[in-house]
């Protein structure tokens, strides 16, 4: 079959982009009117009701409105910066109908249960402020990064005699990447692969690849790359998928003392992250008191009355464009002091950011951005650096007709297909005691990767397990009050049992049986259950606890995960937990989450309840192997897994897993 030509390709990925925005805004349609109010505040969609507080003008002369969550505080919520909401008001009762108002806002930040958001200067907030009815804001269909990922893919489709043409041609092709040829740095401090990496980084000059296992210290290598490069080059720009990440790689780039201009709000808002935002820059240049006032002179002059004043459009046009002749030498200055510039993806097409230009731009967590977000700030740079790991987690796609026709492939993943030869592989691991981290180097990364002497054996009890599999599926043994461990033998004999919690009779309206090993389903939305697996994991969790200590925990800060696939399993664990006097010391030291809330984290012990549980072998979304590799390596020191064997293992990733682990335990016995 004949391959397509770059502009070909890149046509059908706006064909398939076409088709995730619209499975995606019709899904969105669907849940904004099937699901109440509640579950869209369980799901962390909505925050009702609201606190409505001050109002003001931000330092980028956008009108601002303070809102406070009053209920549901523990609930991890999805607002972040950038994301549209509608605000509502709802009258007497559940099932009054929500009445939305007519403007879209924007999140401007988030700070626990308070955020800042951006509105239209027509919005009518003393409405809002007033309003005797329930007030409260949900997430809104992302129209407009959909449209800047298809601007992107037209510009880089129409592009012709330009480096972004070249670069176009050269990812959708087998040509060889240009390459500098000079002696290779030394950086002792490196390892040898991680030294190569930035080698590798340094002699591209078009494109590098940093593929970064788990563990491998791919953050510690990129910002390694960026500081040598920035002994070459005035200024690059660095951009991510999230926020998070974004905030992640600026703070490590902060450590090392190099100038970070931040674009976009972070996610974690404390000073040390707002110091090098654009905005807390913008407002401390010292230019900008004269701005504000010229700003508020406007906005008076057009609140005021006009009385039919002859000079009124005059003086309005002068002040406007004396401050507009402000804001482009405050913005010339800040990108002027910046070394590295950062922002997200979609983040990098920033009014602020018009007319930037950089030699190199790195794309860190590049195996989890749609390729469409990708090309929009590959057009600013000459050359792209991608970091980030294929095996780990996909971008997220909601059409599978769009994810079975290619969608999901990331540009990260195509340039490691076509181009081998400027992939840099990580090879040493500093997270993950040996046996942990060798299923996933084995089957994941040919057995390349290996672990640091130093961590090779780390543990937290003398002769542990560093791997158990507590097999849920045997139900005579569950009825029995016992769980068959990983280390059972053939025979059903087993030599390392885990004691079963006394389970609670079925209720709630739950269907009889609720509370043994099945998985029940909640809905399309929020996935599937498995309370007595749920039950087994915190039994198993507090038996741990005892073992080692509660002082030795408190005092070591031995921190916990506790990870389920599934959304609903991760929202009945953290209800369990509160319920749990147990647990109440250990709060600080213990989190639940999905798959996707744990990526780039690690904790000294892991948890991970599977919930899958069925006659028929069926394991969803679990087939997607990346995902419970993200799964299985972040634990540090002790990884418990909870599932049906024998629905699991007729998956032969799950069942060379389960063998892997059997096979450990039984050396080490």
């Amino acid at each position: 079959m004949q391959q397509d030509s770059p502009i070909q390709a890149l046509q059908r990925q706006r064909m398939l982009l076409q088709m995730e925005y619209y499975a995606e805004k019709e899904t969105f349609r669907k849940q904004t009117e099937a699901i109440g109010m509640r579950r869209k505040v369980k799901r962390g969609d909505a925050w009702f009701p609201l606190k409505v507080g001050k109002r003001f003008y931000n330092g980028m002369n956008q009108l601002c409105v303070e809102v406070f969550r009053t209920r549901d505080q523990d609930i991890e919520h999805n607002f972040e910066f950038g994301r549209p909401l509608l605000f509502f008001r709802q009258g007497e009762g559940d099932k009054a109908p929500l009445r939305y108002y007519s403007f879209t806002a924007t999140v401007s930040y988030v700070d626990g249960d308070r955020m800042v958001v951006a509105v239209p200067d027509s919005a009518p907030l003393p409405e809002l402020q007033g309003a005797t009815d329930p007030v409260g804001c949900q997430l809104s269909f992302d129209e407009t990064s959909y449209q800047m990922m298809f601007d992107a893919l037209d510009r880089a489709i129409k592009a012709k005699g330009t480096r972004l043409a070249y670069l176009r041609d050269l990812f959708y092709s087998r040509q060889k990447a240009g390459r500098f040829s000079f002696a290779p740095l030394r950086l002792p401090w490196l390892n040898p692969t991680q030294e190569k990496a930035v080698n590798e980084v340094l002699w591209a000059k078009d494109v590098a690849v940093v593929h970064g296992p788990p563990g491998t210290g791919k953050t510690t290598t990129l910002v390694e790359a960026i500081n040598e490069t920035l002994m070459r080059e005035s200024q690059v720009l660095v951009c991510a998928q999230s926020n998070m990440a974004v905030d992640w790689i600026s703070e490590k780039l902060v450590d090392r003392g190099i100038n970070v201009l931040r674009i976009g709000n972070p996610s974690r808002v404390n000073d040390k992250m707002l110091a090098f935002t654009y905005e807390r820059r913008f407002e401390s240049h010292p230019d900008y008191p004269q701005l504000w006032a010229i700003r508020k002179a406007v906005r008076q002059l057009r609140n005021g009355r006009r009385n039919g004043s002859e000079n009124f459009h005059q003086k309005l046009d002068r002040l406007k464009s004396r401050a507009t002749e402000l804001e482009i030498r405050i913005n010339a200055e800040l990108f002027a002091e910046a070394r590295v510039v950062a922002s997200t993806l979609v983040g990098s097409n920033s009014r602020v950011m018009e007319g930037q230009k950089f030699a190199t731009l790195f794309i860190d967590e590049a195996a989890q951005a749609l390729e469409a977000a990708c090309w929009i700030p590959i057009r600013r740079a000459s050359r792209v650096v991608f970091a980030g790991d294929h095996c780990q987690l996909p971008p997220t796609v909601k059409s599978f007709a769009a994810l079975q026709a290619g969608l999901g492939k990331t540009l990260m993943e195509r340039i490691v297909a076509n181009k081998p030869e400027v992939v840099t592989l990580l090879k040493v691991q500093y997270r993950m005691n040996e046996e942990i981290m060798r299923f996933s180097s084995d089957w994941f990364y040919r057995g390349e990767v290996e672990s640091a002497p130093q961590i090779r054996y780390r543990g937290i009890l003398d002769y542990d397990h560093p791997m158990v599999w507590i097999d849920t599926s045997d139900e005579a043994a569950a009825a029995q009050g016992i769980a068959r461990s990983s280390t059972d033998t053939p025979s059903g004999h087993s030599q390392n049992t885990v004691e079963q919690p006394a389970l609670p009779p079925a209720g709630d309206g739950n269907k009889p049986g609720a509370s043994s090993f099945h998985e029940q389903f909640v809905g399309e939305s929020f996935g599937r259950i498995n309370k007595g697996e749920a039950e087994l994991t915190l039994k198993t969790l507090e038996d741990y606890l005892t073992k080692i200590g509660r002082q030795r925990v408190l005092d070591e800060q031995i921190d916990i995960g506790i990870i389920s696939p599934y959304r609903a399993q991760v929202q009945y664990l953290r209800g369990l937990i509160r319920k749990r006097e147990f647990f109440r010391p250990y709060r600080r030291l213990v989190s639940v989450n999905t798959v996707d809330g744990f990526q780039g984290q690690e904790r000294d012990v892991i948890l991970i309840s599977l919930v899958r549980a069925n006659e028929d072998g069926q394991i969803g979304f679990l087939r997607d192997l990346r995902r419970m590799n993200v799964a299985i390596t972040r634990a540090r020191m002790k990884l418990i897994i909870l599932g049906s064997a024998a629905t699991m293992s007729r998956h032969p990733f799950y069942k060379k897993l389960f063998e892997y682990i059997q096979g450990i335990c039984r050396e080490a016995d």
